[in-house]
């Protein structure tokens, strides 16, 4: 896939990939990939990432269920960002919201507004 080598990736390999939902286009999560992990989430049509903090791959869904088929995927006019579509299955977020931008800053106080409800509750 010359792709893989035609996109520009960080220091440390890595590229920002923003998760969209198909259909509402409801940003629900960012997460980073690597060349390996993007070839896997176009070989197997799932999302897969890298985790800066466990050092490891992993696969959207695999423990929780809430899977991300793929539908699509962009990438910018720089080449070095990623815009995944996907039909989401269950909530994106590890806190049991749909997405994982369920606050907002107030721009008129500064202030933290919650969005949202978590849709389920996750284990910790």
């Amino acid at each position: 896939m010359q792709i893989l080598n035609e996109l520009k990736y960080d220091a440390d390999g890595l590229i920002p990939a923003i998760i969209q939902e198909q259909g509402t286009n409801e940003v629900l999560m960012v997460a980073y990939m690597n060349k390996e992990s993007l070839k896997r989430t176009l070989e197997t049509g799932r999302t897969w990432f890298w985790s800066r903090s466990r050092q490891q791959y992993w696969c959207k869904g695999d423990t929780s269920g809430h899977v991300q088929h793929v539908k699509d995927v962009r990438y910018d006019c720089d080449a070095d960002a990623l815009l995944i579509l996907v039909e989401q299955v269950g909530v994106a977020c590890h806190t049991g919201h749909k997405s994982c931008f369920f606050r907002a800053i107030d721009p008129n106080t500064g202030e933290t507004v919650k969005l949202a409800e978590p849709e389920v509750a996750m284990d910790e």
